[in-house]
C-alpha cells in the first residue's frame, strides 16, 4: 500500500472516531444531564442556559456562539486551528440537534445522580476518544486559547474558571444549590474520563527479554507484531557469561501478541514488562512545543548557534488538546 493511500485511511480512521466520540458525548449528555436541567461547562453549558431561558435548541446555540468564538479568534490562534474546530462543532450540533427531542425526560427516572454520573462518563469517554484522535470540538478552549497568546495563564486554568462561572450562573435560572452541585459533579466526571482515555491510549509497554533464542524472538517481533527491537550486550554477573538481551517498546494493546511470540519460540525465557506512559517519536506519540519556542530554536540552529539546555519556560510542552482539554 502506497503512502499516500495509508495517510487517506489514517485520516478517515480519525474522522470516523471523531464522530463516534462525538456521538457518545451528544448522547450522554441529550439522554442524561439535560433533561435533569443541569448545566455543565462549556459551550454545550452556556447553550443550556440560553435554552432554559428562551427556549432556543442546544445545537442552535452551540453552533452560533462557537462560529462567533472562531470569527473572533481567526487572528489569533491561526487558520489550521479554526478549520479544525468547524468540522467538531458543526458534528456536535447536528447530533445535538438530532438527539435532543428524542430524550424529553431522564432515562432513569428520578435519579438525578445516576443520571448526571452516566452522562458525565459518556461525555468524558466521547470528548477523549474525540481528542485521541486530534479532534477539536471548540467551546471554551477557544477563549482559553486566545487568553493562552496574550497572557501566561495556562489554557487549563482558563477553561476551570470559564467552566466554574456558567455552572455557577445555573443559580439564576433555577434557584437551586444541587444543579450547581449535580454540575461540578458532572464537570469532575468528565474530566477524569476524558484524562483516563486520553492516558490509557498512550500508555506503553517495555519488555525486556532474556534468552538463548534472542535472535528468532527479535525476527518475529519485527516481522509478526512490526515492532522494532534494540539488542543490549550484558553479563551476567552470577555466571560471569556474556548475554543479549532484547528491549522492546510496543503499545499496551500489542502486548499480549509479543509476550506470545516470546513463550512460543522459547517458554523458558526471562522477561520483565513495565508499563510506559508517553513515548514519543519513532511509531509513538509526537512530542509537540509551543510554536515560538520551535521557531527560535530552528532560528538558532540555521545561525549556528548553539542551543541552550531546555530548562525553565522554554521547555514546557504546549498544552495541546490531546492533554489539557478538560472539557468541551
Amino acid at each position: 500500500m502506497s503512502k499516500f493511500k495509508k495517510e487517506i485511511l489514517g485520516s478517515l480512521k480519525d474522522y470516523i472516531m471523531i464522530i463516534l466520540g462525538l456521538a457518545m458525548y451528544a448522547f450522554g449528555y441529550t439522554a442524561f444531564i439535560l433533561p435533569e436541567k443541569v448545566v455543565i461547562g462549556g459551550m454545550p453549558g452556556l447553550s443550556a442556559l440560553i435554552y432554559f431561558k428562551f427556549g432556543i435548541p442546544v445545537a442552535i446555540s452551540n453552533f452560533t456562539l462557537n462560529l462567533v468564538l472562531l470569527a473572533c479568534a481567526w487572528h489569533i490562534v491561526g487558520r489550521t486551528f479554526v478549520i479544525r474546530t468547524i468540522f467538531g462543532i458543526t458534528t456536535l450540533s447536528l447530533l445535538l440537534g438530532v438527539m435532543q427531542p428524542l430524550f424529553t425526560a431522564p432515562i432513569v427516572e428520578q435519579q438525578a445522580f445516576m443520571n448526571v454520573l452516566l452522562g458525565g462518563l459518556l461525555c468524558g469517554m466521547g470528548v477523549g476518544l474525540a481528542f485521541v484522535h486530534n479532534g477539536s470540538t471548540g467551546g471554551t478552549d477557544i477563549i482559553a486559547a486566545m487568553v493562552s497568546k496574550s497572557s501566561n495563564v495556562t489554557i487549563g486554568r482558563t477553561m476551570l474558571y470559564v467552566d466554574v462561572v456558567i455552572i455557577s450562573s445555573s443559580y439564576l435560572l433555577f434557584h437551586s444549590i444541587d444543579k450547581i452541585v449535580y454540575g461540578y459533579v458532572t464537570l469532575l466526571v468528565i474530566s477524569s474520563m476524558c484524562d483516563h482515555v486520553i492516558n490509557t491510549n498512550r500508555q506503553a509497554v517495555q519488555f525486556t527479554i532474556f534468552s538463548e533464542k534472542w535472535s528468532e524472538i527479535a525476527d518475529a517481533i519485527i516481522s509478526e507484531a512490526h515492532r522494532g527491537c534494540t539488542l543490549l550486550h550484558g553479563t551476567g554477573w552470577y555466571t560471569k557469561h556474556d548475554v543479549k538481551i532484547l528491549f522492546v517498546m510496543c503499545r499496551k494493546i500489542e502486548a499480549v501478541s509479543i509476550f506470545r511470540i516470546i513463550k512460543t519460540i522459547d517458554p523458558h525465557a526471562f522477561v520483565t514488562q513495565a508499563n510506559v506512559n508517553g513515548v514519543y517519536g519513532q511509531g509513538f506519540d509526537e512530542e509537540k512545543m509551543k510554536q515560538q519556542i520551535k521557531k527560535a530554536r530552528n532560528a538558532k540552529t540555521a545561525n549556528g548557534d548553539k542551543l541552550p539546555s531546555p530548562v525553565g519556560q522554554d521547555s514546557k510542552i504546549e498544552e495541546t488538546a490531546d492533554f489539557s482539554k478538560r472539557q468541551i
